[in-house]
């Protein structure tokens, strides 16, 4: 069985891949995962910038799977919520990108898509959401964001071309191609200086809640599995000063 989440490295460019193309690269918890792993291996690695897609024409990903009962957490492998990732991310969208996706689009740092591409979050029509959209206001205009969010209509690629959610549109095929133009110019930069700027732009982008939520929790959760937090309880048990290490 193919894996659903593929790492694929090469000249400093990390191309990760959604790999359901059956399922239309649907979010199931083998996804979910795959993605946290390979966030956690671009961060750990020596690629410089990365490239997120999904295999095949028809769809970057529809969301999550109906097919399966297990309640999504975003914010586990979306990119820059429980996972900080400081290198720069693309997005190569062809076909559907739908609900839960368009925060993985949302989250990158640049998107390429093809002409034929279509965004929408259904979510408000089926009774179900997790609240990271909502940071979609803070990246593209306010009305249009609540259109795509309240209304669940469909973005075409040029509309979202023109309110500056996609970068550069291409035709169908040629997005991936595209992405790895942008990516390459991106790992001949220098790489301390993309990252001061992608940090400080993500001071200046609106946060929504559930982002401002995920960043605390990310704080807290270091602390509660430092090695500082195993040696406070140690040092109660065994009635001796604790030796913190920071770490």
């Amino acid at each position: 069985m193919a894996d659903v989440v593929t790492y694929d490295s090469a000249d400093g460019i990390a191309t990760i891949t959604i790999n359901r193309p059956e399922k239309m690269n649907a979010i199931d918890a083998a996804v979910e995962t795959g993605l946290a792993d390979a966030w956690r291996r671009f961060n750990a690695g020596q690629d410089r910038v990365a490239i997120l897609t999904g295999a095949g024409e028809r769809a970057f990903s529809v969301g999550k799977d109906l097919s399966s009962d297990s309640t999504p957490d975003y914010r586990r492998f979306v990119p820059g919520y429980d996972i900080a990732v400081k290198k720069p991310i693309i997005a190569a969208v062809n076909g559907w990108c739908i609900g839960g996706a368009l925060t993985l689009v949302m989250a990158a740092d640049l998107c390429v898509a093809a002409d034929n591409a279509r965004f929408m979050y259904p979510e408000a029509k089926i009774g179900f959401a997790g609240g990271l959209i909502a940071g979609l206001a803070g990246r593209m205009p306010h009305k249009v964001a609540m259109e795509v969010m309240l209304l669940g209509d469909e973005l075409t690629a040029e509309r979202a071309y023109q309110v500056g959610f996609v970068n550069k549109l291409t035709p169908p095929g040629e997005t991936l191609e595209a992405a790895r133009a942008y990516a390459r110019r991106l790992a001949d930069n220098a790489p301390l200086v993309l990252e001061m700027l992608k940090g400080f732009a993500g001071q200046v982008v609106p946060a929504g809640p559930m982002e401002r939520a995920s960043h605390a929790l990310r704080e807290v959760e270091a602390v509660m599995s430092s090695d500082d937090f195993r040696e406070g309880f140690a040092s109660r048990r065994e009635n001796r000063k604790p030796n913190f290490t920071g770490s």
